[in-house]
């Protein structure tokens, strides 16, 4: 369909241990599409951190076939697969990987420095995404001079600023206490619910998983059940401060 921005077609990964074949996942089909909130959920060992490199096209499968945005990644070059997959998905991990030594502001920026863009209209969307974040105010704060929530929320504006239509997110608040971690999930979900991007979390919290639509349950290296959340939790009012 035209809408299905990441295809896995019977997607296998098997890794090599000694002379025995161990698979990380078996046989994995899901199609995901625009304007989702997708979590993947699922105990340690299930295939959860494999499955998001291949649904981010970071790996290629054993056996099976990915597509993003309606092309075979197995088929393009790596610089092709690299561009697109730049173009597409912005990533957010558990660990900020924010340069000490830079501002909220230069962290941000640093991504498009890559990309063919006029100074003027780079520095325009790094303030833009990091307004989407709600830390336009703290834009020359350095990495050590914010909360771990509002680092997390510098990484998300620095996987927004080339605006990609996937945010996907590995264990996002997994390095933060409950109230931030709350304030980094719900600023996931404005992402989606008023900016229209497609959300991929993985997690092993049940908890962070209400606020996605669609939850994708796996369990060694299988898709156990994939239903459609009717319960969504929402955000409080008032914003993320």
């Amino acid at each position: 369909m035209a809408d299905t921005l990441i295809r896995l077609d019977n997607v296998w990964k098997i890794y090599r241990m000694g002379e025995v074949d161990v698979p990380a996942l078996s046989g994995v089909s899901v199609d995901i599409k625009k304007g989702e909130f997708v979590a993947i959920i699922g105990a340690s060992g299930s295939g959860k951190s494999t499955m998001m490199n291949l649904v981010g096209c970071l790996d290629i499968p054993t056996k099976g076939k990915i597509f993003l945005k309606s092309q075979d990644i197995m088929m393009l070059p790596e610089s092709d697969l690299a561009s697109l997959r730049g173009r597409t998905i912005g990533f957010i991990f558990q660990q900020y990987n924010l340069l000490q030594n830079m501002t909220a502001y230069e962290n941000v920026l640093l991504p498009l420095e890559l990309q063919d863009i006029g100074d003027g209209k780079a520095s325009d969307m790094a303030k833009k995404a990091l307004e989407m974040v709600g830390l336009k105010d703290k834009m020359h704060h350095r990495p050590s001079q914010l909360s771990g929530g509002q680092q997390q929320r510098v990484s998300i504006a620095r996987s927004l600023v080339a605006n990609p239509e996937i945010i996907l997110a590995d264990e996002p608040t997994g390095a933060l206490d409950s109230v931030t971690g709350r304030e980094v999930i719900e600023t996931l979900y404005r992402l989606w619910k008023d900016e229209g991007k497609t959300v991929i979390m993985v997690t092993h919290d049940l908890h962070l998983a209400e606020y996605a639509h669609i939850h994708i349950h796996l369990k060694d290296g299988k898709i156990v059940g994939m239903i459609k959340n009717d319960r969504q939790k929402k955000p409080v009012q008032g914003g993320t401060k």
